[in-house]
């Protein structure tokens, strides 16, 4: 028998929806202004999105103003699925006339920040819909932050308590309050869109290209207005900007809040900052040295292109300025694990995430220790906190579970048909939530419009795993999950 009232659920997916219905005016506008007929299906996808909003929250209200941990659970999930079918609307009726599979996995796509795509002619696609594309990685990318803060450390899921006392613990909050600290996310979140915007513009980008890649550098999401993503832009002031504002994106906001407020130290006394600042700075310059030797490209030029993509795929933002994938096998090699690493927690980003890398890298040292001194006390801390055991299987069950996903994946995708390249290159940049994968096929100058009707569902429902990190959906598939 099913235990869980749904109510509480279904209140807060109808308020969601209203602020997709909302959130479709502005393409709606931009279509008007331009005489696009687009406009009248942003219009009647706005209209019917806010009906079933408005329906969902006047059948649903109930007293109760706090979530019990199974309807979070739920809620977490259910959230993103219904969004993304109310967000595929406008791909299924504008001029791109997609089907409910290629819509629904841009939509999937969109929300989860992954930029995979299978819109083919983004140089000649109406201003509406590229503007909603944008809008959906944007909106994401807040939904993204505000879980990674506020609701996968309560669930308590790959090791994320571990961040707990930041929304939580007064004693620690960078704001008294959660709806204080909501305030500032949005304000931190929109202030380096404008800011992007304004440098990309001062840059040489084109108005409206520049508002689209700010949205979706800062939410390390992907999507590009050109076919060719950034390197459209022969420019290097352009990729430089974006490079910077990736890795913004790619940083807890919790710290960029503290930033804002003026404790300058907050930022860097955080270790996985430390680390991934670190870890992208000597891999760029190595990449740089080496592409520089191979390809005989000016130093200059080497390390601008090696850095702009190394970025782009460790915050799995997934914009492309060349085809790394012409850099040869060591490069292709050293790209397909890059796109599993990930940013800081709290950030947009997607894959393992830093601070998990650190925790397996503090285990494995212990571990080597005690085998030649098992009778020495190791405490393990981190950040100050310290890291017991339900931490740390809690981390080592995430990784299981990422590797695990990748490989079910990759297995699926080859039985569908795809070759070895593209199936285990979309798996991982699909579980990673990066957007492009490697290969002719889905590689950087690629996309997935190509692939079976199947895999891009297989495709989605990775996107929707990774996102979540795993235990959030698997755990409804426990019969004991829905009963009393």
């Amino acid at each position: 028998m099913v235990a869980i009232d749904v109510r509480p659920v279904f209140y807060v997916i109808g308020n969601l929806l209203i602020i997709v219905a909302v959130a479709m005016l502005a393409p709606m506008v931009v279509d008007l202004a331009v005489g696009n007929s687009d406009w009248f299906v942003f219009g009647t996808a706005s209209a019917l999105t806010l009906f079933f909003g408005v329906l969902l929250v006047l059948t649903n209200w109930t007293p109760a103003k706090t979530l019990n941990l199974r309807q979070t659970f739920l809620l977490t999930t259910f959230a993103w699925i219904v969004v993304c079918t109310f967000g595929a609307l406008p791909f299924i009726f504008a001029e791109t006339r997609l089907d409910f599979t290629d819509a629904y996995f841009e939509a999937m796509s969109g929300l989860t920040t992954t930029g995979a795509t299978v819109i083919v002619g983004l140089d000649r696609l109406a201003p509406g819909l590229l503007l909603w594309r944008s809008l959906l990685q944007w909106l994401g990318g807040l939904g993204i932050i505000a879980m990674g803060i506020a609701i996968l450390p309560f669930l308590r899921v790959g090791g994320m308590q571990l961040f707990r006392a930041e929304s939580s613990d007064r004693s620690d909050k960078v704001v008294p309050r959660a709806s204080d600290l909501a305030v500032a996310l949005g304000w931190i979140y929109l202030g380096l869109t404008i800011a992007c915007t304004v440098l990309l513009t001062l840059s040489g980008m084109p108005t409206f290209d520049a508002v689209n890649h700010a949205m979706t550098a800062v939410s390390t999401a992907g999507f590009s207005t050109k076919d060719a993503s950034v390197g459209h832009w022969d420019s290097a002031a352009v990729h430089w900007v974006l490079t910077v504002f990736m890795v913004i994106g790619a940083l807890p906001f919790v710290r960029l809040i503290s930033l804002a407020r003026g404790d300058g130290r907050s930022l860097w006394r955080d270790s996985q900052v430390r680390w991934f600042l670190g870890f992208l700075a000597v891999i760029s310059l190595a990449m740089g040295g080496w592409l520089s030797q191979t390809a005989e490209i000016a130093w200059h030029d080497a390390l601008r292109l090696a850095t702009f993509n190394i970025v782009s795929v460790v915050t799995t933002t997934g914009y492309a300025s060349t085809d790394y994938g012409l850099w040869g096998p060591f490069a292709v090699g050293v790209f397909l694990i890059l796109t599993v690493i990930g940013g800081c927690t709290g950030s947009t980003t997607g894959g393992i995430k830093v601070f998990r890398f650190e925790i397996l890298f503090m285990v494995m040292r212990v571990q080597l220790i005690r085998l030649y001194s098992p009778h020495r006390m190791m405490p393990l801390t981190y950040g100050g906190k310290p890291v017991d055991n339900d931490i740390m299987v809690s981390v080592m069950a995430f990784g299981f579970a990422f590797v695990a996903s990748i490989l079910i994946t990759f297995v699926i995708l080859s039985a569908i048909g795809l070759d070895f390249l593209t199936a285990i290159s979309g798996a991982a940049t699909a579980i990673a939530n990066v957007g492009p994968g490697l290969g002719p096929v889905i590689g950087p100058v690629g996309n997935f419009s190509s692939l079976p009707d199947s895999a891009k569902w297989v495709l989605s429902v990775a996107m929707l795993l990774g996102r979540l990190e795993f235990f959030t959906v698997l755990v409804l598939l426990n019969p004991k999950f829905w009963m009393r």
